[in-house]
């Protein structure tokens, strides 16, 4: 089967014919029907992360945005079988730790990442650890589009607002970077009855989010960011995501909150941070801010979520900005370098 394969950290993904793979006895072979390219793929081409631990093992097939449907099973496999049409969630869990058997299988203890601790969708077919788990049913009025589309970045963002943040309806959401997470944010605090201010320095990053029904924008770079966010806000939001983990960003995240506000970061940092922002602590105190961390969405969440994309209540695949074949995934890893991708990538044609 082909595949693209970053074989050298930094250097061109080398597309690549390489066997098809075979399913373990509790795994599940799945053909790939989109998959998305997302920013942390940028970040696994980067050698990012690499001091929390998250450095693959080259080469491999990076991808972990991706819908498809099953192709072959293993023995062990109970509920999962050949046809079903299938989400899989880019943290693959084991289901026996105390946090998967808590409902937190995103903070699994023995968790495997889809497209960094093995090969992922950037391929003809992935192989599916612990399938009866990490396979997810697609309902029927859920496109395979869609489901790619949610498969990293949206629902990151729905397990942080809806979750994490516990964004309620007439509350103010500032939104701290219009990514692919941010847009996402934008669409999903738009639907759970918030008003939502975007935060950008690119202008068509903005209007993409005014389109997603931001009521305000502000772009960074004309000014107060903080300042701009409590007037437009009537003092300041009551939630900010952080969709970057820029020191400069999480800072004016924090301080364009009102008092009792909640910070939700989901925006990992990169090489100039390594991990280390600073915080204005005196801030925190005076203003009783919280600051929350946020990371995927819990496989029991999964279904629900699924349920209001195929209502319609929710649609990760109006985020979808272009359709690529696999040999273009380089290009906009590339783009990536220099922010210059809006909305979301799909991989179509392998």
């Amino acid at each position: 089967m082909k595949a693209s394969r970053l074989v050298e950290l930094g250097s061109p993904l080398v597309i690549d014919d390489v066997p098809e793979p075979d399913p373990g006895p509790r795994d599940a072979v799945v053909k790939v029907e989109f998959e998305g390219v997302c920013r942390t793929d940028w970040h696994v081409w980067q050698g990012d992360w690499s001091w929390i631990g998250l450095a693959p093992e080259l080469p491999i097939t990076m991808g972990h945005e991706f819908s498809g449907a099953v192709v072959a099973v293993g023995p062990e496999v109970t509920t999962i079988k050949v046809g079903d049409r299938v989400a899989v969630p880019f943290h693959e869990a084991c289901g026996r730790c105390s946090y998967c058997r808590a409902g937190r299988s995103n903070l699994c203890d023995a968790l495997e990442f889809l497209g960094m601790s093995h090969d992922g969708g950037y391929a003809e077919y992935v192989n599916v650890l612990n399938a009866d788990l990490n396979c997810v049913p697609l309902p029927d009025a859920v496109s395979f589009d869609s489901a790619a589309a949610l498969g990293c970045r949206f629902m990151t963002a729905w397990h942080a607002l809806q979750h994490q943040a516990g964004l309620r309806a007439g509350e103010w959401l500032a939104v701290h970077g219009v990514g692919g997470i941010g847009l996402s944010a934008v669409q999903i605090g738009v639907a759970l009855g918030a008003g939502v201010i975007a935060v950008d320095i690119d202008g068509r990053k903005l209007s993409a989010a005014r389109e997603q029904g931001a009521a305000a924008t502000v772009n960074a770079l004309d000014g107060d960011v903080v300042a701009a966010v409590k007037e437009a806000t009537g003092g300041g939001a009551h939630v900010a995501l952080g969709g970057l983990g820029a020191a400069s960003l999480v800072n004016a995240a924090l301080m364009s909150l009102r008092k009792g506000g909640r910070l939700v970061q989901v925006g990992l940092t990169s090489k100039e941070e390594q991990g280390i922002v600073g915080i204005p602590l005196d801030e925190l105190i005076e203003a009783e801010l919280t600051i929350v961390g946020s990371v995927g969405n819990p496989h029991i969440h999964l279904p629900a979520l699924l349920r209001l994309v195929g209502e319609r209540r929710l649609d990760p695949a109006a985020l979808v900005t272009e359709r690529i074949p696999l040999e273009s995934a380089q290009g906009v890893l590339e783009r990536m370098t220099s922010f210059d991708t809006i909305g979301f990538s799909l991989i179509d044609t392998f």
